[in-house]
């Protein structure tokens, strides 16, 4: 089971791994109490600059951060994480963007789902 959680308002237990590519501004790292940070599955420092959290480029960035895990390197840490919620039975994507609905943890939760 996957969940997601912003980082500034999350209490539930559980392997918790921050997947923002930047730290979370204003957090410590006992304040964020993440099992894992995998920085490097976020989107491109090109994609999420060019997103800016624009509720307008949500379709846009959905298909090209897709996009973006479809390369070697991702498909590792998508199977890296897979690993992990299925030893751990439920993990916890961390991420820091105010908008709960439109982020790159939304994306990536979906395409952890659809992941063989």
């Amino acid at each position: 089971m996957i969940e997601l959680e912003r980082v500034y308002n999350s209490k539930s237990k559980g392997f918790r791994i921050l997947v923002d590519r930047v730290w979370p501004r204003g957090l410590t790292k006992e304040a964020v109490n993440a099992n894992v940070w995998i920085k490097d599955i976020a989107p491109s420092d090109e994609l999420r600059k060019w997103f800016a959290h624009d509720d307008s480029k949500w379709g846009q960035f959905r298909k090209k951060y897709k996009k973006e895990l479809k390369t070697k390197q991702n498909i590792e840490k998508l199977k890296e994480i897979k690993e992990l919620e299925i030893k751990n039975k439920k993990i916890i994507l961390l991420f820091g963007a105010k908008n709960e609905k439109h982020n790159q943890a939304v994306v990536l939760k979906e395409v952890l789902d659809n992941f063989r």
